[in-house]
């Protein structure tokens, strides 16, 4: 069946090549001098680029389910796979309370962000300038590892606070995410690799709606389940890496960036673009999972500092309910 070969190849090939681009661009990022936890952020927006492709291309064909379907899909998945197979397979993820704090208020700003432009309470433009500020000013503050705050002349214990968790997820980050310096066949490499991820990601998007339609599977499912989660193996492999090496924050940021990235990226920006059609029950659906597993997670993690294997299990069998919820959704 051409679909079916289409989008195995496609699969096959954007999350091979993937791995490749976040390698590439890791080498880059530690050749200019970012932060850990910025390099963070470059790596996560590298390992989203099978998601944020595939939600594109489905935005772009007026799939609006399909698209929407995808990155909020993903972020469940990342959640799942990330932090909660993580836990069980390390047995506990220990976090500080004030990293979890601050990634933490960013994720939940940016799924809540999202969540009003899914139900259509907020327009997208105004949501995407919104979500955009909170991540520039997250992405400052950790490239700058909270020197510039004193220029925002703000009290001097959150300035304090501020400089003590930017400072603890950097020392969290550094055994975890250390590159050799790359050079500039480091950045022709990962510009090639992109340009793979995305046609790669396009094709396996268009083969799997094609199949949907063959098959009568409903748009939210085709986005929401097999393309969120399959776009998404990549992070899920490396966090469990990470967790089971006992890099917690490191499991946590590539968890909450990756999801913030797929929101702004994956789905505002085009959305303000190529619009976003209207409000469905099953976008909505998905996206109140998404939010509130969010929370469900921040709060565990804050509560007891950090995930064992009970909440992780727990997050799964979230996960399992929310892919239970999605097939039946009508």
């Amino acid at each position: 069946m051409p679909q079916l070969a289409a989008f195995v190849a496609g699969a096959v090939v954007s999350l091979a090549t993937s791995w490749l681009l976040v390698s590439r661009l890791e080498r880059v990022g530690e050749r200019l001098g970012l932060s850990e936890a910025l390099l963070g952020i470059v790596a996560a927006l590298a390992a989203d680029a099978p998601e944020i492709s595939a939600a594109v291309s489905a935005l772009a064909s007026h799939q609006q389910s399909v698209g929407a379907g995808v990155v909020l899909g993903s972020n469940v998945f990342n959640l799942a796979a990330l932090l909660g197979l993580g836990a069980v397979v390390a047995g506990r993820i220990a976090l500080h309370r004030k990293v979890v704090a601050l990634s933490g208020a960013v994720a939940l700003l940016v799924a809540v962000i999202c969540m009003a432009v899914i139900t259509g309470l907020a327009p997208i433009g105004v949501a995407l300038a919104l979500a955009a500020v909170v991540l520039g000013l997250y992405a400052v503050l950790l490239g700058t590892e909270g020197q510039g705050l004193d220029r925002l002349r703000l009290p001097v214990p959150w300035s304090t606070w501020l400089r003590s968790a930017v400072t603890e997820e950097e020392i969290e980050l550094e055994d975890a995410i250390r590159a050799r310096p790359g050079r500039w066949p480091d950045a022709a490499v990962a510009v090639g690799a992109l340009v793979v991820v995305v046609a790669a990601s396009v094709a396996m998007e268009r083969a799997a709606v094609a199949l949907g339609q063959r098959y009568g599977v409903p748009q939210i499912v085709v986005g929401g389940v097999i393309l969120a989660a399959v776009t998404s193996l990549p992070n899920a492999v490396a966090a469990v890496y990470l967790a089971h090496r006992g890099r917690g924050a490191a499991t946590l940021s590539t968890a909450l960036n990756s999801n913030a990235i797929n929101v702004v990226v994956g789905l505002l920006l085009p959305a303000a673009v190529l619009g976003l059609g209207r409000p469905s029950s099953q976008a909505v659906q998905v996206a109140a999972w998404y939010l509130g597993l969010t929370t469900f997670v921040l709060a565990a993690a804050y509560r007891y500092q950090g995930l064992n294997r009970r909440a992780g299990a727990l997050i799964i069998v979230a996960y399992g309910a929310f892919t239970v919820s999605v097939v039946l959704a009508r």
